[in-house]
């Protein structure tokens, strides 16, 4: 199954979060501007690293925001944000954090089958730190696009 769409609204490059809550706002606001979600999803992503920690760190260097399905997304959606300079989630192993994906969906079977896909694309070593250094929307699209079809 492919990934929620990535439309250029989705993504931010270079941006500037003064903290782990910040980074992870950018993202909401991110899936909010590409029709995703409803203002207020970035808040319940920060109310779900408050509640369980930062086992979002999935990997060395990237975060993967997400919130339960509920009315304030209105289909399946990812975002991606790329910091200017990375921040502290509190993950032992996987700090600093340099690119957060911010992920939307509509139903829990969704939740799993784009982690799952999420996963197999993060599994090519080179494809976070060619995230955290692309210049443009464009790069970052063609990255996510290149590593997924890599993984099939």
């Amino acid at each position: 199954m492919p990934l929620p769409p990535l439309p250029d609204s989705a993504v931010t490059v270079g941006a500037h979060a003064s903290d782990w809550r910040d980074a992870v706002e950018l993202a909401g606001e991110a899936l909010t501007r590409s029709g995703a979600t409803e203002q207020g999803y970035g808040a319940r992503m920060i109310q779900v690293i408050e509640e369980f920690g930062a086992y979002i760190v999935i990997a060395p260097g990237l975060a993967l925001a997400h919130a339960r399905p509920g009315p304030d997304v209105h289909h399946d959606g990812l975002s991606v944000v790329t910091l200017d300079e990375p921040v502290v989630f509190g993950h032992p192993h996987n700090d600093p954090v340099s690119v957060v994906i911010g992920l939307a969906v509509s139903t829990p079977e969704g939740h799993v089958r784009s982690v799952a896909e999420l996963a197999n694309v993060f599994n090519d070593p080179e494809a976070i730190p060619a995230l955290a250094a692309a210049a443009d929307v464009a790069e970052v699209q063609r990255i996510l696009t290149l590593t997924e079809d890599a993984a099939r």
